[in-house]
């Protein structure tokens, strides 16, 4: 089930302050890995959302015949997470990891409603797997 918008906002006496995640995935197998910026298949933030952590699953280690780099956006390019090359941290490694945003970190508030955006650079990648799951608020 996707993310509904408008339910749960903060300042709804229905609401009571829930927290929201919307996922995004990439797999090179469907997606591809060609240079460039991907919209991730998956939850769309709202607009006006307030974005308080941020978590990379790596499922299956990004690789790249080049040195390719990677980086998340939500609202301005790497602010999910700044790039890195795919033989570095987060992508390195097919564990769980935390994204720039973190509940102890500077929270991004959305200006219009946006989907989660992987960008490739340098070099296209030639195998990877990851979700990424983007924790917010909606304000009433």
């Amino acid at each position: 089930m996707g993310v509904i918008e408008q339910t749960n906002r903060v300042g709804d006496p229905q609401s009571q302050g829930r927290a929201k995640v919307a996922v995004g995935t990439y797999d090179f197998a469907v997606d591809g890995g060609a240079v460039g910026a991907l919209t991730l298949r998956g939850d769309t933030i709202p607009a006006g959302a307030v974005i308080t952590d941020s978590l990379i699953v790596v499922q299956t280690k990004v690789e790249s015949g080049g040195e390719a780099t990677v980086l998340l956006s939500a609202e301005a390019e790497g602010d999910l997470q700044a790039s890195k090359k795919v033989s570095e941290a987060p992508w390195s490694t097919a564990t769980p990891k935390r994204g720039a945003v973190t509940a102890t970190g500077t929270p991004v508030a959305t200006t219009a409603a946006r989907g989660i955006v992987a960008k490739v650079g340098t070099a296209a990648l030639t195998k990877g797997k990851f979700k990424v799951l983007v924790t917010y608020m909606e304000v009433a």
